[in-house]
């Protein structure tokens, strides 16, 4: 019994610390205002840093990152040689090149993989 309202009366003061600890923290953000803002050649920016940009550069992240995720699927095929079967091994391994080739071919064909803006 006198373990628990040790615990919780530590527990009442760490988080009552970690508030006035917040607290003060966020009255020097305040007062800090025009340091933290953005800082453009010593001039005020003159338009908003959310500019419209190119879907074409998040196609490509995306087709990047799901390729190479796809790759890192290849590489536990190395162990499977020893547990598994020969033949399933390889029918596992052509599959998964099948399927990336496919996906290869078909952002090809719609023309996410071409370079000109």
């Amino acid at each position: 019994m006198l373990m628990t309202i040790i615990y919780i009366v530590i527990t009442i003061l760490l988080a009552s610390l970690i508030n006035v600890i917040y607290l003060m923290m966020k009255s020097k953000a305040i007062n800090f205002r025009e340091k933290y803002s953005t800082f453009e050649c010593g001039m005020d920016l003159m338009n908003s840093l959310r500019l419209p940009f190119s879907l074409h550069f998040y196609f490509i992240s995306i087709v990047f990152l799901i390729f190479d995720v796809e790759l890192m699927l290849i590489l536990p095929f190395a162990f499977c040689f020893k547990l598994f079967n020969m033949m399933n091994t390889f029918v596992m391994i052509y599959m998964l090149m099948l399927t990336l080739i496919l996906g290869f071919f078909y952002e090809w064909w719609t023309g996410l993989l071409d370079w000109m803006m």
